[in-house]
């Protein structure tokens, strides 16, 4: 399983927020790439890195701070937020990112969306699929789509989709632990999509303490993405490295 530390920025500056809500940001590092630099000291190879202001903005806006950890480390980077047109997928692209997510476009604006997993190909396109109370949140998790969790991966697992990102908001910081029995459900009903293709799913939200990696290596994510239980020094990189 893939430990996938999380950078979240705002203004450029490392950031947490606490259920997806701008008015809870705590800065915890002015300078991300020193953060990068430091899980990558840990054996550490994966990044996701979040561009909250362009999840706001609906655009890309903190690409200067991906192009500078790409530069500046060997992390494979994957990179979300704001990303609503052709441009803003060839600026991530550009770069540095060497996937990308998207969440909201792939609810707003199907046809772009599958236009991106034909041209970039489905190893190079996550699917953001956040989910609150069931429903799919979009626009940085500011609003509920009518959208339903697993009907919404099963569509796109036909369309080839094989990454998918799910965070359950509600646990979303509260270092209460991970979203075990929905990710157990969500492994359990696409993992036989029409295409043959199981879901390779990476739980996001609610890490709080290094025993709860195994349990989500036992039921079968592919990958685990954790923030504030780093940055509040839940678990230590010294942990990581032992489990990496």
């Amino acid at each position: 399983m893939r430990i996938i530390p999380a950078i979240d920025i705002i203004e450029g500056k490392c950031v947490r927020l606490t259920k997806g809500d701008y008015d809870t940001k705590k800065i915890y590092n002015e300078n991300p790439l020193e953060v990068a630099k430091m899980f990558e000291d840990s054996g550490i190879e994966y990044l996701h890195l979040v561009d909250l202001d362009g999840a706001k903005a609906k655009h890309i806006v903190n690409y200067k701070v991906l192009e500078q950890i790409a530069a500046k480390t060997k992390l494979k980077i994957d990179f979300g937020g704001g990303l609503k047109s052709d441009e803003d997928l060839h600026i991530a692209f550009n770069s540095g990112a060497r996937q990308i997510t998207g969440g909201s476009i792939a609810v707003n604006d199907v046809k772009t969306f599958e236009g991106w997993i034909t041209k970039y190909g489905s190893e190079k396109i996550i699917l953001g699929a956040d989910s609150n109370a069931g429903k799919i949140a979009i626009s940085g998790w500011q609003e509920d789509s009518n959208e339903d969790l697993i009907p919404f991966i099963k569509a796109y697992q036909k369309k080839s989709i094989q990454y998918v990102i799910c965070t359950d908001i509600a646990k979303d910081g509260m270092l209460e632990g991970p979203s075990v029995n929905l990710y157990k459900q969500i492994i359990a009903e696409c993992s036989n999509s029409s295409n043959g293709q199981s879901v390779k799913l990476i739980a996001s939200g609610g890490i709080s303490h290094i025993d709860e990696l195994p349990v989500l290596k036992e039921i079968g994510c592919e990958g685990v993405i954790m923030g504030k239980a780093l940055y509040e020094n839940r678990i230590s990189l010294k942990q990581l490295e032992k489990f990496v």
